[in-house]
């Protein structure tokens, strides 16, 4: 915390450049991805997806071929190279960002089943916000999450923002920072932290009795075996991902009452900062990102910092790119269809922004720090810095 996040980057920066495994001589692995196997948008099967298409065939090039030096001038080296089927690109930059934009929308939809949306979102808070789906791993989803991992490294040292949107215990996670018991549960599911509270708030039995009667109308609970009209909850709950499961070796035997309800309330706690922390998960996305990427670094990051580096800001700063906005010749920022350009930006929300970034560079996000503001040469700038605005081709027209 006593280290300016500017300086976190320029260290981390160099040690990315210190680290580079694949020098000039190597061509770059490429892999084809065929863009009818998700056509329409709709993905019919999970591997067809770009994410799984791109793990097959990168799952047998060695990760040092991917550990390139930080992207820099106008069509930077990429970790690995991208044909598409029966399509003509030119240069490497623009397919190989529209493959990461492209992944990070599978990642958030239900095609792929590695994150799954917190359960906070179903009422409104944190939407749209994910979280590693915890849950036994196959070796297979263990292969896919290591490319996971590397993915996030590959975006680092590519300089491109992934638009992820990730709940902070994620990043904390990630760098190796402890839950907040109350504040990150609270965070991924509002639900189960009320319900706790009403546990551990309880005064008296006839209060417990009322709850569990609310409860058994929800049909979470089951009548007592001593008095059966009397209903009374159980030590199981259900999962994040829906599967009801015992607290404790017989939880289905063993009923909630007044001596034991603050067990219960711990129990579930901390069964939903398990599932939140989902360490065979995370291990496996460290072990990917570790390959890319030097695991020291992130001890000296805060989750927040983690995110940024990885992920940019979610919106767009129009006084930030009006600021590394290059002119060329013959354009002045006082031209009036230049102004006119930016009182039609100025008018756009930021989803149509985010398009329109989409649109120019083939990302959505711009990345957090910029090597412009330091007076660096223009060889050091990755799109969308500077964004360069250009004159007509023709002298037909006004």
């Amino acid at each position: 915390g006593l280290i300016f996040y500017d300086t976190k980057v320029t260290v981390m920066n160099r040690v990315l450049n210190a680290t580079v495994q694949r020098t000039a001589d190597h061509a770059a692995p490429e892999i084809t991805l065929d863009p009818l196997e998700i056509v329409g948008g709709e993905i019919r099967s999970s591997e067809n997806s770009y994410f799984c298409q791109a793990a097959r065939q990168l799952s047998c090039v060695p990760s040092s071929q991917l550990c390139v030096k930080l992207a820099s001038g106008g069509d930077p080296t990429y970790a690995f190279n991208i044909r598409f089927t029966g399509e003509e690109v030119h240069g490497t930059s623009g397919s190989f960002r529209h493959f990461l934009w492209q992944v990070c929308k599978e990642l958030q939809s239900s095609s792929l089943s590695l994150l799954l949306l917190c359960p906070s979102s179903a009422v409104n808070k944190n939407k749209g916000k994910y979280i590693l789906t915890p849950s036994p791993i196959t070796y297979a989803e263990e292969q896919l999450l290591h490319f996971f991992g590397q993915l996030l490294g590959i975006a680092i040292r590519a300089d491109v923002p992934l638009p992820l949107d990730l709940l902070p215990s994620f990043w904390k996670t990630l760098v190796g920072e402890p839950l907040d018991p109350d504040g990150d549960l609270q965070e991924a599911d509002i639900l189960t932290y009320n319900y706790i509270k009403k546990f551990e708030n309880i005064n008296d039995e006839t209060e417990l009795e009322a709850l569990c009667a609310e409860i058994a109308s929800q049909h979470l609970a089951t009548e007592s075996p001593d008095c059966p009209n009397k209903p009374c909850c159980k030590f199981t709950y259900l999962t994040m991902t829906g599967e009801e499961v015992e607290l404790c070796p017989r939880g289905r035997h063993i009923p909630v009452g007044w001596e034991n309800k603050d067990v219960y309330a711990a129990a579930i706690r901390s069964l939903r900062l398990r599932e939140l922390q989902s360490p065979e998960c995370m291990t496996a996305v460290r072990a990917g990102l570790g390959s890319i990427i030097p695991l020291q670094l992130l001890t000296t990051l805060t989750p927040l910092e983690m995110e940024l580096r990885t992920c940019g800001l979610p919106y767009i700063n129009l006084e930030f790119l009006k600021a590394h906005t290059m002119y060329q010749v013959g354009l002045m920022e006082t031209d009036q269809h230049i102004e006119f350009f930016w009182s039609a930006l100025e008018m756009f929300t930021q989803e149509e922004l985010c398009k329109f970034i989409k649109f120019a560079c083939n990302q959505e996000r711009i990345p957090f720090t910029c090597p412009c503001k330091d007076g660096g040469p223009d060889t050091a700038h990755v799109p969308p810095y500077p964004m360069k605005i250009a004159p007509p081709d023709g002298a037909a027209g006004t």
